[in-house]
């Protein structure tokens, strides 16, 4: 039943957005091909937009040609890393025989260990290590065949991205019109407010990521330097560039130097040294150095991060772990702007410091009126002056 004023119920309001939600996320899925390079457009076009507005305002260049020289810049970055992925690859790959040597030596060392713990004896060893190859390879052709058929989609992403990040870029000022007609029944200021709080929110995080990057790279490198592993500079780089994928990105990056240590060291304890020192900087990264880079602007607490991780996951795949933080970050903007939706964006950010006090419960039940607050008892020197005071006025009154 709708109120005199012609508002919709609150219950109305709500279904209706979560309705509108529902199919926004069925269409992303059913047009991923084409929606997952827009958004990896959408977010590095909002990193780029400094550069282009430095080679627009500062050196005078139209705006065609400092959206062509922001993307270039993020090219050549972008191929720089590959090359330097590619050639420590090729240099390490030189050493694969002597590696192989000491991996050997290293399973050779893990069999007499089995052997001497579980009592199996190396030909059993042997033959379940054969039985789970061949199950594995069993699967390859399955493997191979995603991998090459994905190759076509990720080829088109490639190519996609630059254009679509050269448009964003050179119709800026055309597309924040759309928004103002879309939305014509809203307040023009609110909508830039918004429009201008999703860009603040996505470059915070983008920039602050490429900055925690660097500095992770730095000390993963350092450890595993004080460890002699070699490479160093490879599997520390490595490692951080897989916080593209947050709150796992490190654990896994560690997985490759560990085994490297094992099959090039003569203790295992350097492998489990490589693993820990991982850890103490996934650590100060978590707790130190984001929140001191990145700061309030992305505010979104852990438990609505994972649940993120795992939906964008489940709709675009791998790159859904990439995009899960900065569209959810973009979500919360969109929610705390609407008010059906506002509880959901409140529920998405980190909660306040009262709210993880000891007596948390008692402060919150008071404050929305479930429990009263207790009566504070006056002390006798407060009643005899609340007693003059009564007396005085009652003097007046007369």
């Amino acid at each position: 039943m709708e109120s005199k004023s012609g508002k919709k119920p609150y219950s109305v309001e709500l279904a209706s957005s979560l309705f509108a939600l529902a199919l926004i996320i069925g269409f992303l899925y059913v047009t991923q091909s084409v929606i997952v390079p827009l958004l990896f457009a959408i977010i590095l076009s909002m990193t780029l937009y400094p550069i282009a507005s430095f080679f627009e305002n500062k050196l005078r260049f139209g705006k065609a040609a400092a959206s062509i020289m922001a993307v270039i810049i993020a090219i050549l970055i972008i191929s720089t890393l590959i090359w330097f992925i590619v050639h420590q690859s090729i240099i390490i790959g030189k050493d694969a025989v002597a590696i192989q040597e000491k991996v050997l030596a290293a399973v050779e060392s893990i069999q007499n260990w089995i052997q001497s713990q579980f009592g199996l004896e190396r030909s059993e060893v042997i033959q379940k290590m054969k039985e789970q190859g061949n199950n594995a390879l069993e699967n390859v052709g399955g493997y191979m065949s995603t991998a090459f058929g994905s190759i076509g989609s990720t080829l088109a992403g490639v190519i996609l991205v630059p254009i679509f990040i050269f448009f964003l870029l050179y119709y800026r000022d055309f597309f924040k019109e759309f928004f103002f007609k879309a939305f014509k029944n809203t307040d023009n200021k609110k909508i830039h407010a918004v429009l201008s709080k999703i860009y603040e929110v996505v470059q915070s995080y983008c920039l602050g990521l490429v900055m925690v990057m660097g500095i992770v790279a730095v000390l993963n490198t350092v450890g595993l330097m004080l460890m002699g592993i070699q490479y160093a500079w490879f599997f520390g780089s490595m490692a951080s560039l897989l916080m593209l994928l947050p709150y796992i990105g490190i654990a896994i990056g560690s997985i490759l130097p560990a085994l490297f240590a094992l099959a090039t060291k003569d203790s295992a304890l350097y492998a489990v040294g490589v693993i820990a020192w991982f850890q103490v900087v996934q650590f100060l990264e978590g707790n130190i150095i984001t929140p001191n880079i990145v700061g309030s602007k992305v505010s979104i607490n852990p438990l609505m991060a994972i649940i993120a991780i795992l939906l964008g996951g489940m709709i675009f795949g791998l790159a859904g772990l990439i995009l899960a933080l900065p569209m959810f970050a973009t979500l919360k903007v969109i929610f705390d702007a609407i008010p059906s939706m506002e509880p959901f964006g409140y529920l998405i950010g980190e909660p306040e410091k009262e709210h993880l006090k000891r007596n948390a419960t008692q402060e919150l039940l008071q404050k929305w009126g479930i429990v009263r607050k207790p009566k504070k008892f006056l002390t006798p020197t407060v009643v005899e002056s609340a007693s003059q005071d009564d007396t005085n006025s009652t003097d007046k009154k007369l």
